[in-house]
This record gives C-alpha cells, sequence and structure tokens, in this order.
C-alpha cells in the first residue's frame, strides 16, 4: 500500500525534474540521486504489503520510508513556490544584461539588480542572492532526507529483512497487474443472480390490490445485495406504472434529518403550486422563525410539504440504508397514510428497525448454487476454462460464505488472471484464513485492493473521503484527481486516463455505478464497507482525515488532505497544517464560511485542490484570487469565469480547451461575443450564462465543429435555419431566457444528433410548439418550462427515440400528446436537478 505513495512522490520528482529544470540546476545531482535511492526502496517494499500486519519491524520500516518520501515531496513544493512567488513579483525585476555563473553548484550574482527588497529575516537581498539562498538551504534539506534514508536502509540489514523478498516470493504474482484495456458495458445489470423469489415475494407486495398504506423493509447484513434489490423493485416497469410519485434516498450511519427530507421533496420532483403555499404558509403562522424558502425550512414544515404534496396520491419512496429507529421514525412521519395503494420500502441491517415495518423481508445468503452462477458470471466465463481452475474457484468461493459482495470482488480480481495466478491466488487464501475465521470478507476486501496498481490504489483511497452513501460525480472525480498529481502524464489525454481508472474500478466491483449517460458512467457510489476499508488504509499512509464540523474529528499536524462535512455551525476550526495540499467541503452552510476561507487560503501555501462546490459561500475570497488564464495552454476544463477575465483573455492559446463556461452581469457583458469562442477548436462543452444580453450570432461557432454539449441563456430571438449546418455533432442543448419569438422546433428537429433538449425559462414566447413527422430523430429527453406555451403538438413520426419529458415548473399546464404523458421524468440525466433548481 505505502509503494503507492512513494511511486508517487518518485513520478512527481520526475516532473520537477524535466519541467523545473531551470530552477534546479544547483541542486539537480542531489535531486536525482534522492529519486534513484526511492526507486531502489521501492523495488525492495513492493513485496512488503502484506507482511506488515503480521511484522512489527516492516510495518515500522514501510512507516519510515513513507514519512522520506513524504518529506521528499514538502521540500520541492515549498521550494518551487517560493521560487515562482519570486518569479511573479514586480519587484523582482532584473537589469537587462545581468548574467550569472555557478559556483558550487549555485548561482552568485556578477550585476547588481535594478530592485532589492526585504527578506524575512530582516536584510536587502537581490533575486540572484534569494535564488542561492533557498538553493543552498533546499540542498541541505535533500542531504538530510538522503542520511535518513541510508539509515533505514542499514536498519535492513541490521534487522534481518534483506531476505523478504525470498522468503515471500509465492505472493508476488498475487499482486501483478497487466492494464489490458477492453471494451466496457456500462447497461445496468438486468440478472440479479439469486433474487428470483425474494422479488416475485415483494413484487406481490408492492402490487397487490391492497389500498391500505404498507411498510416493506428488507432486511441483511452488509454486503448481501439489500440495496441492489430495492433498485430492482424501484426501477420494475410495473411498480413504475403503478405510482404516481416515486422517490429513493440514502440515510446512512450520519444524517441530517432537513437535509434527508429536502433530498425526499427534490427526488419527487413535486409541482410547487399555490396550494402548497399556502399550506406552508399556515405552518409559518404557528411557528414565525420559519421560512418559505426550501434550503431554510424547518423540520416541521419539510414534513407539512411532503405530507400535503401526498396526500391525495399513490405513492413509493425507498429509503436506504436506515441505521437506527431515530432516524427512521423522524421520517416516517412526513408520509401520509392513505387509501391509494401507497408503499414505503425501507433497506436496513439493524433488526429492530425492520421489525418496525408492516411486512418484514429477511434476505438469505446465497446457495452454493447462486454463489457459483455470480462468481461465473463476474469472472466472464474463466471459472470453467480448465477443470483445475473451476475446483479451485469452489474452494475460494467457500470462504465468500455466500456473501454477494464477497463474490463480485473475488471474481472481478481473478477475471483477468491465468491459471497459475488462480493457484496462487487459492494458496494465498488458505494460508491467511481459515474455516473458523469471522474476518474473511475483510480479507477479500483487502485482497482485492492489494491487487491494484499503484495508481488506481490512490484513486480508490480517494472515494473514501467522500461521505457515506455519496452520490459521486465521475467528472467532478476525475478533475479531483488530475489536480491531486495522481494521474501519470503520458500520452494521453489525463482526464481519459482518470476516466479509464474509474471504469476499472467498476470493473472490479470496487464501486458502482449510479447513472449512465449515452455510455458513460455519470456518477458512482462506493460500498460502506469499502469506504471503511479506503478510510482505515489511507488513515495509515496519513492520506487524508475526515473532519466533522458538528461533531468530534481527530487530525494531526501533518495532516495533508482534508475532507469536511455535515456542518450547520457558526464556525468550523481546521487543523492548521503547512502541509495541507487539499480540501473538500461536503454540505457545509453557516455565515462565517468566507470569513473561514479566506483565513485557509492565507495559511496553507502548498494547497492543490479546494472543492467550494458544496459549500454556502456567495463569494469567493479575494485571497484566492484568479490567474493569468490564457498562459495555461494545456488547460482542458475552465468553469465558472466571469465575462470580464474572459474578455481580457487570449483564447487562441488555450488549444487543449475542451470545456467552457462563461458568466456575467453589468456593463463588461457587452463586449462579449461568440467571436472569441470560435478559436477554441477542441471545444466539446460551452456554457455561456449572459442574462438578458442578445446574442448577436451563433454562426462563429460553427468553427467549434467538435461541440456536443450548449447551454445558452442571453436573447436569441430568432433561431437560425442553419442551425443544423453550424452544430452537426450536438447532443445537448439547452436554451434560457432566448426571448425566441417563432416556433423553434423546425429548425431544432433537424439537429442529427440531438439527444437532450431543455427550453427553459423565458426560452419561448408563443403558445404553440409543433414537431413534425421524422423530427428529432435521436432526440430521448426533453424538458419544457411552459410559462407562456398552451400546447405541445407531435405528429406521428415524430420523436421515435424519446423515452423521458418534463414539464419544469410549468406555471400553465399544456396540453401534450397522450403518448408524452406516460413517459416518465428522466431518473439518470446529470443535469435534470440542476435544471430544476435554476428555474
Amino acid at each position: 500500500m505505502v509503494d503507492a505513495v512513494v511511486s508517487l512522490v518518485v513520478e512527481r520528482v520526475g516532473d520537477y525534474l524535466i519541467k523545473e529544470a531551470a530552477f534546479l540546476q544547483g541542486v539537480r545531482g542531489e535531486v536525482e540521486s534522492l529519486k534513484k535511492d526511492l526507486e531502489w526502496m521501492l523495488c525492495f517494499m513492493k513485496d512488503a504489503e502484506d507482511k506488515q500486519v503480521d511484522n512489527p519491524l516492516i510495518r515500522q520500516w514501510v512507516s519510515d520510508i513513507r514519512e522520506i518520501a513524504y518529506g521528499c515531496e514538502d521540500v520541492l513544493d515549498d521550494f518551487m513556490v517560493k521560487v515562482h512567488d519570486g518569479k511573479t513579483s514586480n519587484v523582482l525585476k532584473v537589469e537587462e544584461g545581468e548574467t550569472s555563473k555557478r559556483r558550487q553548484g549555485v548561482f552568485t550574482s556578477i550585476k547588481k539588480c535594478s530592485y532589492i527588497f526585504a527578506s524575512h529575516m530582516g536584510c536587502n537581498l537581490c533575486i540572484k542572492c534569494k535564488e542561492k539562498a533557498s538553493l543552498y538551504r533546499i540542498g541541505k534539506e535533500i542531504e538530510a532526507l538522503k542520511k535518513r534514508l541510508k539509515a533505514v536502509s542499514d536498519r535492513c540489514g541490521m534487522y534481518g529483512l534483506e531476505d523478504i523478498n525470498k522468503r515471500w516470493e509465492a505472493s508476488k504474482a498475487l499482486r501483478e497487474f497487466k492494464e489490458v484495456r477492453r471494451t466496457s458495458s456500462f447497461a445496468f445489470e438486468e440478472n440479479v443472480i439469486g433474487c428470483k423469489d425474494d422479488i416475485r415475494m415483494l413484487l406481490g407486495q408492492l402490487l397487490c390490490n391492497e389500498r391500505q398504506h404498507c411498510i416493506i423493509s428488507i432486511w441483511g447484513t452488509g454486503g448481501l445485495g439489500k440495496t441492489t434489490l430495492a433498485k430492482k423493485l424501484y426501477h420494475h416497469d410495473k411498480v413504475k406504472n403503478k405510482f404516481q410519485h416515486c422517490a429513493w434516498v440514502c440515510v446512512s450511519q450520519d444524517f441530517n434529518v432537513e437535509d434527508l427530507l429536502r433530498r425526499i421533496i427534490s427526488s419527487f420532483n413535486f409541482n410547487h403550486t399555490k396550494k402548497l403555499e399556502k399550506i406552508v404558509e399556515e405552518a409559518l403562522n404557528r411557528n414565525p422563525n420559519e421560512s418559505l424558502e426550501m434550503e431554510k425550512m424547518k423540520e416541521e414544515a419539510l414534513k407539512r410539504y411532503i405530507h400535503e404534496s401526498l396526500r391525495g396520491s399513490s405513492y413509493l419512496v425507498v429509503i436506504d440504508d436506515v441505521w437506527g429507529k431515530n432516524a427512521w421514525g423522524r421520517l416516517v412521519e412526513a408520509f401520509p397514510k392513505n387509501e391509494h395503494g401507497s408503499r414505503i420500502i425501507i433497506t436496513t441491517r439493524n433488526k429492530n428497525v425492520a421489525d418496525c415495518a408492516d411486512y418484514v423481508h429477511s434476505l438469505p445468503f446465497l446457495t452454493e448454487e447462486e454463489s457459483w452462477r455470480l462468481f461465473y458470471s463476474k469472472t466472464y466465463g474463466k471459472a470453467n476454462e480448465t477443470k483445475e481452475m473451476e475446483k479451485l474457484g469452489k474452494e475460494m468461493l467457500q470462504k465468500c460464505g455466500g456473501l454477494p459482495l464477497a463474490i463480485v470482488l473475488l471474481g472481478g480480481l481473478l477475471s483477468k488472471k491465468s491459471a497459475e495466478e488462480w493457484r496462487l491466488v487459492h494458496d494465498h487464501m488458505w494460508q491467511h484464513l481459515n474455516r473458523d475465521s469471522d474476518n474473511h470478507i475483510n480479507y477479500l476486501l483487502s485482497l482485492s485492493f492489494n491487487d491494484l496498481p499503484y495508481q488506481m490504489k490512490l484513486c480508490f483511497l480517494y472515494l473514501g473521503q467522500f461521505p457515506e452513501d455519496f452520490e459521486i460525480p465521475v467528472m467532478k472525480l476525475i478533475h479531483l484527481l488530475v489536480a491531486e498529481g495522481f494521474i501519470p502524464r503520458n500520452r494521453e489525454i489525463m482526464e481519459d486516463t482518470a476516466y479509464y481508472y474509474v471504469n476499472e474500478l467498476f470493473q472490479r466491483s470496487l464501486i458502482q455505478k449510479d447513472k449512465t449517460q449515452r455510455g458513460r458512467i455519470l456518477t458512482c457510489r462506493i460500498h460502506d464497507l469499502l469506504r471503511n476499508l479506503a478510510i482505515e488504509k489511507a488513515e495509515e499512509l496519513n492520506l487524508f482525515h475526515i473532519y466533522e464540523v458538528d461533531g468530534a474529528a481527530t487530525s494531526s499536524s501533518k495532516t495533508r488532505r482534508q475532507a469536511v462535512y455535515l456542518g450547520t455551525g457558526n464556525s468550523f476550526q481546521l487543523q492548521q497544517s503547512n502541509l495541507m495540499r487539499s480540501f473538500l467541503f461536503f454540505n457545509i452552510k453557516h455565515r462565517g464560511a468566507r470569513e473561514d476561507l479566506s483565513r485557509l487560503c492565507c495559511s496553507f501555501r502548498l494547497l492543490r485542490v479546494l472543492n467550494l462546490s458544496n459549500i454556502a459561500v456567495k463569494e469567493i475570497p479575494q485571497e484566492i484570487g484568479y490567474f493569468c488564464i490564457d498562459k495555461l495552454k494545456n488547460l482542458q476544463t475552465l468553469k465558472s469565469i466571469p465575462v470580464e477575465t474572459w474578455i481580457k483573455t487570449n483564447p487562441e492559446r488555450l488549444v487543449n480547451l475542451r470545456e467552457l463556461h462563461i458568466s456575467g452581469l453589468g456593463g463588461k457583458i457587452s463586449q462579449f461575443s461568440l467571436d472569441s469562442i470560435a478559436k477554441l477548436r477542441s471545444l466539446r462543452i460551452l456554457r455561456v450564462y449572459t442574462s438578458s444580453r442578445e446574442i448577436h450570432s451563433l454562426k462563429p461557432l460553427s468553427k467549434c465543429q467538435n461541440l456536443v454539449e450548449l447551454t445558452l441563456s442571453g436573447r436569441i430571438e430568432k433561431i437560425p435555419e442553419e442551425m443544423p449546418e453550424i452544430f452537426p455533432n450536438l447532443e445537448f442543448l439547452e436554451l434560457y431566457s432566448s426571448g425566441v419569438v417563432d416556433d423553434p422546433m423546425p429548425t431544432l428537429e433537424k439537429l442529427p444528433n440531438l439527444a437532450v433538449l431543455n427550453l427553459g425559462f423565458d426560452c419561448y414566447c408563443g403558445t404553440k410548439l409543433i414537431c413534425s413527422k421524422g423530427g428529432f430523430p435521436r432526440l430521448e429527453i426533453l424538458a419544457i418550462h411552459g410559462s407562456h406555451l398552451e400546447e405541445l403538438q407531435v405528429a406521428e413520426g415524430g420523436m421515435p427515440e424519446l423515452r423521458s419529458f418534463i414539464k419544469s415548473y410549468a406555471t400553465i399546464d399544456f396540453r401534450i400528446p397522450e403518448r408524452l404523458e406516460t413517459l416518465p421524468p428522466p431518473s439518470n440525466w446529470e443535469y435534470v436537478s440542476s435544471v430544476l433548481k435554476q428555474n
């Protein structure tokens, strides 16, 4: 496991030697020597992972190497921050013609600089003198690290650890991994093995004609497949057709009731009406401290909102992963006990919670035959390639005890291994486990983790920072992994490499895909047992720590990454560590957030990642600031850039930009046009938010032939007839505040590849939309905000692929074809929730 950290540091040192050669000239030899020493140590320690638990000497030895690797990274990062601070400072200007020469490995200034500045020690130093001092200091620090590394190496022989590889040669093949790319299917798993009887029995409870409200619990141990079974039921066609309203929400151990109630409301996708407003206002009369804003509504008002919205309807709600009776007791009050055949499903591993239901379904372990079928499918048929492999597979299955999670992990581990490697895994399992061991599952989880290459190990461990049952956006995860430096630089685009790693984790059953779109994983989750494993191993590596604002949290001055979540207090006290590399914030809502961030930004100079997307702060502190963006020629994603910054940017330099989000209000917006976008030939995703500002012409975007997703918020008034020629590859289109007078459908329906269309707020001023026969040949999802609309007509043969339709907060209930009335709202479209919130 530690090899992942050391390998990462070795790779980063190599990057520094290439990219920062000019600044490291004085100490290049020392840095290269340290890198070589770490590489030798890495070769020696790669096979030490399995011995750490059993051998305290090995455990300490590996820990010492990890700390030296971290120290190497800290020295170089700190040096580069100081160098680049000086490089970009206006006071560090040097006269033309200044020369320098090397003397004993450091620079010495020959000609006096035209500007001098005060150092932290109070003396006046020129830029070359400061470089000399910095190089001298880094040289001494590297020398100290090399001495520490030599001492660790000497201890290896002193305590008889040098023959470790010979004694553990059998385990070596277990950790070797050949990265073979394979075309993967992202379709949802249709055949849930071992659940036929369970599905039949539970469908009977859901679809029966009994009008009385009923609560159903699915009970079983962790990893048994409770959530998988509930999802199978939830997405069943007959179930979807029976209930008027359906919702899904996860509870988990750490929960906030008000947050859960808001997520239930969001999942139900209620149509907000004046009637509901009146009901909430009645609640406010009894409690004047309540608010009408959903984000500010208190628990009782939220419960009343749900109760009144569902009172006259049949509904199905799945409440997944309920841990305690307290959580369940506070949630159940929100659901009316009506006579419309409504059903509530809860999944839990707590028998006391399960017994609160009207019908308790105990989920059994898989039988021997079911276990073999699941194992066979996860090895992609390898399990019976030979008689020996079949025998080994059945013997290893005995250790899984019929637990589906353990079986899919073992199958994923063996799916790419040879017959010889199957024998090694089998022998390794028998060496570490006996038939009476209670630790089989933890061992199998660790076995799957240890089989990962080091980059994937870091990616998996990083997932532990996300809260329990959190729906993780894959693109955000990819951006975080790239920013952290966990993705190697090679000929491929780093985002594509990161997505391949995420896909591999899914193939090995270490993560679960949640939502997909057009063949790609949009969001994923990690099972809580695997999350616990990630947290445990990450803490051993000092990779990250979790800080709970409203709860207890522990961290040290050596903390390098911190995840902060579950906070509604007035302030949070973050660990002051000058080694901090990243902060991830989740659901932080309090008044002092901006001040805390300002303090944070001044305290952590080595910070690489600051994720604020889940924190309630209205403006970014000025301490964060903005870069001189057009110098970042390798930049691929640029979001939330103000228009006043964009108009000062030279887009011709952003040759690799693939995603751009621009927003702006006020006078500067008049200087913006799409002509600047036309120079971004690699652009695939564009979102422009200009409020009511007129967008004069879309023609400049015809030069962006790779554009597949487009969001425009601004006045267009008339959709150009040449739209299909401008956007031949467009798959996703959102329009807001367009003020279009004529029906846009005759033009938009000719876009050959359009799959998702959202006509948002104030997009169309007319009263009728008409789609002709054959129009929108590939459209799958349609969302319309009907502010003025009275009717949507779709001719027979129009929108042949449409599978989801939604009226986005329509103020008038416009008429639609009967076929569209039966279509469900999009359940796996990543933009739906944000679209609804914006409207």
